[in-house]
């Protein structure tokens, strides 16, 4: 059965030590702060298509494993960022993204992976290690074996439009910034 987008974010969060986390814009980051709120937490509140993006320019930059949990709308807003993360050769990024066929903080408007785009196919044709799931506990092996691998990887979890009834981060976006910045300090 496919799962709920918080149901998702509830098992990454439930297997994380000290990884960094970049999430999604708007609703996948609420939830992410209702489940677990941590300062190694990126709430990306404002840019939708970058989660990838900046997860790729942490993974860059520090040893940690960098967790992105991106949404289908937000990967084909910006597919040029699975070319790059393929290009680049990063050991320590894991990619987790939850296709709920819908733009789902816009109003569940369908996106093209309701009908014949597939993620997991054009993560491969980029290089990278890419598998698709439509269940928790798949998924969660999957992320399992992503934390200890030495290489990126790419988990395309399918999962029913639904967005969890949480309330707005209260911090503000410079205090999130901030915060992570300093997190991410030896």
């Amino acid at each position: 059965m496919k799962p709920k987008r918080v149901e998702i974010i509830k098992k990454i969060v439930e297997n994380v030590k000290d990884e960094i986390i970049v999430s999604n814009i708007g609703i996948p980051s609420k939830e992410l702060y209702y489940l677990k709120d941590r300062e190694k937490n990126f709430y990306m509140l404002g840019s939708m298509g970058l989660a990838s993006s900046i997860g790729l320019g942490l993974a860059l930059n520090v040893d940690e494993k960098v967790v992105v949990i991106d949404g289908d709308g937000s990967i084909l807003m910006n597919l040029g960022s699975l070319s790059t993360i393929g290009y680049s050769g990063v050991k320590n990024l894991i990619l987790v993204i939850i296709d709920n066929s819908a733009y789902g903080s816009t109003g569940n408007q369908k996106t093209h992976t309701a009908k014949n785009t597939k993620i997991e196919e054009i993560a491969k044709a980029c290089g990278l290690k890419a598998v698709k799931v439509d269940n928790l506990e798949d998924f969660e092996r999957e992320f399992k074996k992503a934390l200890k691998d030495s290489e990126t990887s790419v988990i395309v979890v399918k999962a029913i439009p639904y967005n969890e009834k949480v309330p707005n981060i209260p911090l503000h976006p410079v205090e999130i910034k901030y915060r992570f910045m300093k997190a991410l300090k030896p």
